[in-house]
């Protein structure tokens, strides 16, 4: 049968948590079933590494999609006539977006719906797209997919949706992530802050993930304790408030890093500290903890799900809680060990190949349905 794929965030070099989670699911769909053709559309010239395997007609239609009227219009008016151009069965989407005019069977992937709940950490137009359209998407869905508990009841909770068509699957980890060796770990850390420990945060900077709150919280950690650890922040350099004279010269920012030195970035950390106000799965988390670094996290939404009792939590509003965890992970080597062994146990449970298998038993699930109701 013949599965259509929205594929416009597979962006060479630019592959970010949903993108991330496109390579990785669709690269093992395709290789593990010839028998279905896949018809990957892109808003822009692709790469030819993103075509994984023979069974794969690559389709770019523009324009690309870098406004809400340019979604709207991609979806709404482009997206149809590929669908009908290729017969295609099925349409499944991993970044959420759908085409509300066609009448092809839609699987979209809903990470999260944080937009429903801070409207305002978004520019006017993208929050006013997300709230009008991603209910109806919800709606429209024959399955939906989502990556933790908390995002498949905050779904059904907000839109009205049936348990039975949400399906949870996990993000999963990179095989990249692991412990590094101690001379690895002496080479980053002389390389990124002049051989002394660090905190890290990885994400995006803007004001869901609370990189505000994050540092303000490191420079009271610096001010009680006088302790030289380093704060490294990877991401693109876009927030500029919540630092002071005296720690801005212990705050390191490297911008977006490439996978290959994402990794090393990370095993080579004293601890990841990842406090947003708000995730549906939160992947460095895992990462992290694959990496056999500890992990400080919030206490709110998903995060308690993925962290289990393999992380240290904090109040993401809580600058003094951030703070306190910050010193225990500082001072207390016993606390870092048996978080670092209980993270290596707990982010094996999340693997991508575990991940691709469910996605392609919701997109099997329908394929079925409409071998058996093929008028429906």
């Amino acid at each position: 049968m013949v599965i259509a794929v929205n594929c416009r965030l597979l962006l060479k070099n630019k592959l970010e948590g949903i993108g991330w989670f496109t390579y990785q699911t669709l690269k093992r769909i395709t290789i593990n079933h010839p028998e279905h053709q896949f018809i990957f559309i892109f808003d822009r010239p692709y790469d030819p590494s993103f075509l994984f395997s023979d069974n794969i007609t690559p389709v770019v239609a523009g324009p690309p999609t870098r406004h809400p009227f340019l979604w709207y219009y991609w979806l709404e008016f482009v997206i149809p006539g590929i669908l009908k151009k290729y017969k295609a069965d099925v349409f499944f989407s991993p970044d959420g977006f759908l085409s509300l005019r066609t009448k092809v069977h839609s699987i979209p992937v809903i990470h999260d719906i944080s937009f429903a709940h801070r409207p305002k950490d978004l520019p006017l137009t993208v929050r006013a797209y997300y709230n009008f359209f991603f209910r109806k998407f919800a709606r429209k869905a024959f399955r939906i997919c989502t990556v933790s508990p908390y995002s498949q009841n905050d779904i059904i909770n907000t839109y009205g949706i049936a348990r039975p068509i949400i399906r949870v699957v996990y993000n999963g980890v990179n095989e990249a992530y692991k412990p590094l060796p101690e001379k690895e770990i002496h080479n980053i850390r002389a390389k990124y802050t002049d051989s002394k420990p660090y905190f890290l945060y990885v994400g995006s900077l803007h004001p869901r993930k609370n990189v505000g709150n994050l540092l303000e919280a490191y420079q009271q950690f610096i001010l009680k304790t006088g302790s030289d650890i380093r704060m490294v922040i990877v991401g693109e350099k876009m927030w500029k408030g919540g630092r002071s004279d005296n720690s801005t010269n212990r705050i390191i920012y490297t911008g977006r890093l490439e996978p290959d030195e994402l990794h090393k970035v990370m095993g080579a950390a004293l601890a990841l500290t990842f406090v947003p106000w708000y995730e549906g799965f939160g992947i460095p988390v895992i990462e992290a903890m694959a990496a056999g670094i500890p992990v400080l996290t919030s206490n709110v939404t998903s995060l308690p799900e993925v962290g289990g009792k393999a992380a240290l939590y904090a109040n993401p509003g809580s600058v003094g809680e951030i703070a306190a965890g910050m010193e225990r992970l500082a001072k207390d080597s016993d606390l870092r060990n048996k978080l670092i062994n209980a993270g290596i146990e707990r982010s094996a449970l999340f693997s991508w190949d575990r991940t691709a298998k469910k996605v392609w038993l919701s997109i099997d699930t329908v394929l079925k349905a409409i071998q058996v109701y093929p008028d429906k």
